[in-house]
């Protein structure tokens, strides 16, 4: 069995983490690995359903993810995460989970993120309708040290996903 792996896709929201994590998973694959996407808003929906944008509950929330993610992974699972998972503490508790954890750091600059904001939840959090929301008035703590990062802001989603996937292969995640 191939080994499973956790690749944790971090971002403000806008960056392009579940854009890019989808391409991703196809390429994945179509080199015939199992992979399955945790997107944040979809867990959220239906794992983690009542809780709140509070530190203590957005922690639970990745500690659920964590958990999931390293049930896939130790299966031989690709586990491809996409939640924006603000803070760097439970991010590292997470990673301590498994072995093959890879993170990606989905790096745009706020304003783009801004500009790119689909839903209009940047435009309700300046207008104090969104409390708690990350960018805004809540922090998003960059990674120190993550394995991949992809700057959306400069780079085709075509370059982002090359690059994700040649860093893999460098690391001895892919063949």
């Amino acid at each position: 069995m191939e080994k499973g792996l956790i690749l944790w896709f971090t971002g403000l929201s806008g960056a392009g983490k579940s854009t890019i994590s989808k391409v991703v998973a196809e390429k994945l694959k179509e080199r015939g690995r199992k992979v399955e996407i945790l997107d944040g808003d979809i867990v959220r929906e239906n794992l983690s359903k009542g809780l709140t944008f509070s530190k203590e509950d957005r922690d639970i929330n990745i500690r659920r993810i964590g958990f999931v993610a390293h049930l896939l992974s130790r299966n031989g699972v690709v586990t491809i995460t996409a939640a924006i998972s603000p803070y760097k503490a439970i991010r590292n508790e997470v990673r301590e989970m498994d072995d093959n954890f890879v993170e990606v750091y989905i790096n745009a600059p706020l304003e783009v993120c801004e500009k790119r904001d689909v839903k209009g939840l940047y435009a309700k959090a300046r207008a104090g309708e969104i409390k708690m929301f990350t960018g805004i008035d809540d922090p998003y703590e960059p990674p120190d040290n993550p394995e991949i990062t992809c700057y959306t802001d400069k780079e085709t989603l075509e370059e982002s996903v090359n690059h994700i996937i040649s860093s893999l292969e460098k690391l001895g995640h892919l063949t």
